[in-house]
């Protein structure tokens, strides 16, 4: 089914600015590893959760007659590699735009930049709907996931609210027909009521970034090829679960996906490693918890932070014994949350 439109500005810039706020998503079934580096194309499918936590905030104005974009994030110039990232995809919507004007952007993230925790996601689908708006792109929901997806891949999820799917799609002799078969859309959910406890081990700087970590596993992991596969099943199944609202089955399949995943990383040569001890520690607490007839179950991303699924009313007390396990982390509560939107000159 065709998503409904999302993003309706006019054919032509009429407002100086635009601004939009997206929340990070947390796959349960991963996406690890791309096809085709430039379209930003997976080898697998993915399957996430949006969060209504960690929100990103994004302004995008039109800056006629200035030489270069000016980007500031968290309230300092961005340079170097960010920098360079943000430009290249303004560079993207001006060439689908027809329009040339530079731009100034202001980002405010509220999520740990570069920690594991999707701050990418919600950085890139802000961006990309705030700047569709100011340049005058007009996008439904599956062109303006295309469009987040060119920034980073996991953006294409959080334009999204709730569960969300992204295709990998096909192989294509024109590469126009493969960025067209790569989006994300809703997920059908039975009744279901979900919340994650997110555990903030350690909210600094990862030593090596998704991007490198990605494409080194891919290249040398002996697992990696039998992870995508086993992959490709789990997504099969997640999608069952949640049909029939099994937290349970969602909670297996989530949990063994993701240390799957942390397994290609462990194999490759040399290995990449985010699990740090209080990672395990927390990991540990998990299972007690489920020994104790709480249904909880983790998932880690590109880092090492835990993510821990659970029934809302179970919540606190997994939050409680995640907190015994690793003192001084940051435990919080989250419920699944919105799509990207864009706000009004008033904020809202």
């Amino acid at each position: 089914m065709r998503p409904e439109p999302l993003v309706h500005p006019p054919a032509a810039p009429t407002t100086p600015a635009a601004t939009a706020v997206a929340h990070p998503n947390i796959a349960l079934v991963k996406y690890w590893g791309k096809r085709d580096e430039r379209l930003v194309l997976p080898r697998v499918d993915s399957l996430s959760l949006t969060l209504g936590v960690f929100p990103t905030t994004t302004t995008v104005a039109l800056a006629p007659g200035t030489a270069h974009d000016r980007v500031t994030l968290d309230g300092a110039p961005a340079e170097g590699e960010a920098l360079r990232r943000v430009v290249a995809f303004l560079d993207l919507v001006r060439d689908r735009a027809g329009i040339a004007h530079r731009a100034v952007v202001e980002s405010e993230n509220t999520v740990p930049t570069g920690a594991g925790l999707a701050s990418s996601a919600s950085g890139f689908a802000a961006l990309a709907a705030a700047a569709a708006a100011a340049y005058g792109l007009r996008l439904d929901a599956a062109g303006l996931s295309r469009l987040a997806r060119r920034g980073s891949g996991s953006a294409c999820r959080s334009v999204f609210g709730g569960f969300a799917v992204w295709h990998a799609g096909r192989d294509r002799a024109d590469p126009a027909e493969a960025d067209l078969a790569s989006y994300a859309e809703p997920v059908a959910v039975g009744d279901l009521d979900p919340a994650l406890v997110v555990a903030v081990v350690d909210a600094g700087p990862k030593p090596v970034s998704s991007r490198a970590a990605m494409r080194h596993t891919v290249d040398t992991s002996p697992l990696y090829e039998p992870w995508a596969v086993s992959s490709r099943a789990d997504l099969t199944e997640m999608r069952a679960a949640l049909l029939a609202g099994d937290i349970e089955a969602v909670g297996r399949v989530a949990e063994r996906n993701a240390l799957g995943m942390h397994a290609t990383m462990l194999a490759a040569r040399p290995a990449v490693r985010y699990l740090s001890p209080a990672t395990l520690t927390v990991l540990d607490a998990v299972l007690r918890l489920r020994g104790d007839g709480v249904p909880a179950y983790a998932t880690m991303d590109a880092g090492p932070n835990v993510k821990v699924l659970c029934r809302r009313p179970d919540a606190d007390r997994v939050a409680e014994a995640v907190r015994a396990a690793a003192p001084g982390s940051r435990v919080l509560v989250a419920g699944p949350g919105p799509g990207v939107r864009l706000l009004d000159g008033d904020g809202r």
